[in-house]
């Protein structure tokens, strides 16, 4: 199976180099480029599958070579790094087309997980969004948001939904505490990670009919369901 193509816009050496090290591990085909004019030119003359784009760059800025990008190729995936946090700064990379952001100081397997996401409904082929889940013996069906065991049905909020199925997209592994913040509440506040925290707990509650069905705490990462 051909390699994933992935488009890398980061100024910072060491910064690009880790960046593309660890994506080039993880079976993805990582260009580099320093600054945002040798992207385009990159961009101009290879196949890419993903951009990721960092905002603050030298000669061609982010914002602008994603607007470059996008008069060539309106349907590739864009995700932003940033250092900025500014709401009219993550408004202005959707308003030109972003798929997702990510700012800076972030992890790799937030990062991996982001563009992971995006390529499953981008890349030509992909299956469309899963919303039916066994887990156990629990049948757990996202789009009703509902969790049923021998005939019984436990509603669940938008939520409690949203938060089951980023655990089950990510059966087995480690769900991150922070992506999943900032991709349910938008945000890794202190209020909304104890918010998390009140859901998990009630998640437990609804799955405990099933001993096999377990959600445990990985401790300074985040949760993993396992069953």
């Amino acid at each position: 199976m051909k390699k994933p193509r992935i488009l890398l816009a980061e100024d910072d050496h060491n910064l690009g180099s880790l960046l593309k090290e660890y994506l080039d591990l993880k079976g993805y085909d990582a260009d580099l480029y320093p600054d945002g004019e040798k992207a385009y030119s990159g961009f101009i003359k290879e196949h890419y599958d993903l951009c990721l784009l960092d905002v603050m760059m030298p000669v061609k800025d982010g914002f602008t070579l994603a607007s470059e990008i996008r008069l060539i190729n309106k349907d590739i995936p864009l995700i932003f790094l940033t250092a900025k946090t500014l709401k009219e700064d993550v408004l202005e990379g959707f308003s030109i087309g972003a798929d997702d952001y990510i700012t800076k100081p972030f992890s790799m397997e937030e990062l991996l997980f982001r563009i992971e996401a995006v390529l499953r409904r981008t890349l030509p082929g992909n299956e469309k969004d899963t919303y039916l889940f066994k887990l156990g013996k629990y049948d757990f069906d996202s789009q009703k948001q509902s969790l049923i065991i021998d005939k019984k049905v436990q509603k669940l909020t938008t939520k409690e939904s949203e938060l089951l199925k980023l655990l089950c997209n990510n059966k087995n592994k480690v769900l991150e505490r922070n992506y999943a913040l900032k991709t349910i509440w938008l945000d890794d506040s202190y209020f909304n990670a104890r918010s998390m925290d009140v859901y998990i707990t009630k998640l437990r509650k609804y799955l405990r009919e099933d001993p096999s069905v377990e959600i445990i705490n990985v401790h300074g990462k985040g949760f993993k369901i396992i069953c």
